[in-house]
């Protein structure tokens, strides 16, 4: 059991019991039977809690039935949905991921709740990873945007990402008070790639 999954069974294991169903999210914890949790993804009226333990025990296990739900989780509004579900897309290596998060992290209506598709991309290092950086990032520039820490995550990854097409946007980023010394380091990082 990882880190992440004993941090995932401990969170929902609370949000089990305040339902009365402790038990059964001990059974969707400890099954090893796959078809078993790909139901608890299609059933009506299944808790938000089971169909994350579904999804993410099947994307950790690799099975691209948990895609959809997976995807639909890094973009709930409660961020440790989010982190669990950018962990279980990692390890699922569907080649939908990228363009699904490219897709989340350049929504402008839904910048809130960027951080962990922005964060997942620059971990996937996939062809569409710097370019929706690059374009949520500009976006991001404008004087007295509230989602900066949106705007420090694009910064950070293109710094991870080290592509020389984002060097314009993270001089400009320099001057930003919240954002100038990622941006210096990550210039630095372009530099030294």
């Amino acid at each position: 059991m990882d880190e992440e999954f004993r941090s995932l069974a401990d969170r929902l294991a609370d949000e089990a019991e305040a339902a009365g169903e402790s038990a059964q999210c001990r059974g969707l914890l400890a099954t090893e039977d796959e078809e078993e949790l790909a139901r608890v993804l299609v059933e009506r009226e299944r808790p938000l809690w089971a169909r994350e333990i579904a999804a993410f025990r099947l994307g950790c296990g690799g099975d691209r039935r948990a895609f959809e739900a997976l995807v639909l989780l890094l973009n709930h509004r409660d961020p440790e949905r989010c982190v669990s579900a950018a962990h279980a897309l990692v390890r699922l290596g569907d080649p939908r991921t990228p363009r699904a998060a490219a897709a989340l992290a350049t929504n402008a209506l839904r910048t809130a709740y960027a951080l962990h598709p922005v964060r997942l991309l620059t971990a996937l290092r996939a062809p569409e990873s710097v370019p929706a950086l690059m374009s949520t990032l500009e976006r991001l520039l404008a004087p007295g945007d509230p989602h900066w820490r949106v705007a420090l995550a694009c910064v950070e990854g293109l710094g991870q990402l080290g592509d020389g097409r984002a060097r314009p946007l993270l001089e400009a980023a320099v001057a930003h008070p919240r954002l100038g010394g990622a941006a210096r380091d990550a210039l630095g990082r372009l530099g030294a790639s």
